[in-house]
């Protein structure tokens, strides 16, 4: 037996001994009766991650498999994300986000125009990443068998224009999301190409998940912050941190407790990235009122009224509701 699997099966034994210790933190909940057995906080025992891996993820809070998506259906991506960008095809409730640095320039209809587009749910060679076997069989390691692909992201990171506009402040990404438990929410984030500190890759504050959800607002920053971006207020700048450079496919998954972002992209290329967020079906939506998300509820709310074309308010957790897409299992309570 591997040390870390000896590890393992001394952490399973101390939390069947002790099951207020899954429970403990605040984001968390009660664990599931479905569940395989062997169930740590952060993992469930599918058979396939290692011992190994089941131990980094706790420890860490986030795994990252090499070489998991293949290079024909990034290419696909690619594709249908340009001819979005071309303005070749309208998506109904699709997202399209400019760098700031650029969004007051010369309107130019390609990829160097947009920096981002969110809620892909309805573009269906997009969303068939959401649906991809070899990922949704890691995301089962962590939400368990009944899966909702919640948030769908394209990320298209632009050189930086000289004001650093193109980084991406440290946050979590619960700070997003009135569902629960954060223990049941993970992201997938597949690199498009070649991702390394160069281009702004991901970095993220090893361990940090184990904390509880912090107050976030935009930063403070001279060359001005893109929307939505809001960054944890307070954040111990000296922990450790680790620049995680990745190869086209390769994807990370993550809490949506750790705390991560980017930096900015000093190549002159684009730096490509897909992702999802997804959470367990059996995740029940909270109300936020009266905590730190109240800022971006507000933000989300007034994008959704626009969104949807709907006069008055719209619960937050109801915007959440028409993104939601079951891609295994039940939806029980989403």
């Amino acid at each position: 037996m591997s040390r870390a699997a000896e590890r393992l099966k001394l952490l399973i034994g101390h939390l069947d001994r002790s099951p207020s210790a899954i429970t403990a933190a605040p984001t968390s909940a009660q664990p599931f009766t479905h569940g395989p057995p062997q169930r740590l906080r952060y993992t469930f025992d599918t058979g396939l991650l290692t011992p190994e891996q089941r131990l980094f993820y706790e420890e860490n809070g986030f795994l990252l498999i090499k070489n998991l998506v293949s290079e024909e259906d990034i290419d696909k991506f690619r594709q249908e994300f340009e001819k979005i960008c071309r303005q070749e095809v309208k998506i109904p409730g699709l997202i399209v986000m400019r760098d700031v640095a650029i969004a007051k320039s010369e309107f130019v209809p390609d990829q160097k125009a947009i920096s981002k587009i969110q809620d892909f749910q309805e573009v269906p060679e997009l969303f068939r990443y959401c649906t991809l076997p070899q990922v949704l069989q890691y995301v089962e390691c962590f939400t368990g068998p009944n899966i909702m692909a919640m948030h769908t992201m394209l990320i298209n990171k632009p050189p930086d224009a000289g004001k650093k506009t193109s980084r991406h402040p440290m946050h979590q990404d619960l700070h997003y999301f009135p569902f629960r438990p954060a223990d049941r929410i993970v992201c997938a984030w597949t690199a498009m190409e070649k991702v390394n500190r160069q281009n702004g890759c991901l970095v993220v504050l090893p361990g940090t998940h184990t904390g509880t959800l912090q107050e976030h607002d935009y930063p403070e920053w001279e060359g001005g912050v893109n929307k939505m971006y809001h960054g944890v207020r307070g954040y111990d700048p000296q922990h450790p941190r680790m620049h995680v450079e990745m190869e086209k496919g390769d994807t990370l998954f993550f809490h949506p407790v750790l705390i991560h972002g980017s930096g900015m992209n000093q190549t002159q290329g684009f730096r490509k990235a897909i992702s999802c967020h997804y959470a367990s079906g059996d995740c029940c939506y909270i109300n936020v009122t009266g905590t730190t998300q109240e800022n971006i509820e507000k933000e989300v709310m007034e994008i959704a009224a626009k969104k949807y074309a709907v006069d008055g308010k719209i619960a937050l957790k109801d915007s959440w509701a028409i993104r939601g897409r079951l891609v295994q299992g039940e939806r029980i309570s989403m």
